[in-house]
């Protein structure tokens, strides 16, 4: 695909999840799909007729087996967030659907017990967790991505 017909190409329709722990920490997954080190929060599209809040709980659960009894709303991003995927990446993702995403952010606090978390509930997304300080984070996250997780964790007051 050429750069003009990505540009084109409209965004996909996300949500993305910070599970903060009530020490300020947040919860960072290793991509099940990686080889390579590639970690990042939850994420994922939004349904048809579903709400970006009601998808931030559906996506939390399926990759991370957390529900909505075992976190407390802390806040939502105030706009929607857009990234453009690299262009070699463009074609193979989302069939070649999307130019990128544009994400509504959800903050929620872990209230329950760590044992809650099981990477294996629904959709293996992640091969391991940890909790990360922002700082840390956003060293590890790709590089596309880097932008939107400093805005976000710095709207949440997490750095």
């Amino acid at each position: 695909m050429t750069p003009e017909e990505i540009a084109r190409l409209p965004y996909r329709p996300c949500v993305g999840v910070v599970l903060s722990h009530p020490d300020g920490r947040v919860f960072a997954g290793q991509r099940a799909d990686m080889d390579t080190p590639a970690w990042q929060m939850p994420q994922g599209g939004i349904d048809a007729e579903e709400s970006p809040l009601d998808a931030a709980y559906r996506e939390l659960e399926e990759e991370t087996g957390v529900t909505r009894a075992d976190v407390r709303l802390v806040s939502e991003t105030a706009d929607w967030i857009a990234y453009d995927l690299p262009h070699d990446v463009v074609p193979t993702r989302w069939k070649g659907k999307y130019r990128g995403q544009a994400q509504k952010w959800v903050r929620f606090e872990l209230t329950a017990p760590e044992a809650v978390i099981d990477l294996q509930h629904k959709d293996v997304e992640f091969s391991a967790w940890r909790w990360m300080a922002a700082s840390e984070l956003l060293d590890l996250i790709v590089p596309f991505k880097r932008s939107i997780y400093e805005a976000v964790l710095k709207e949440f007051g997490l750095c």
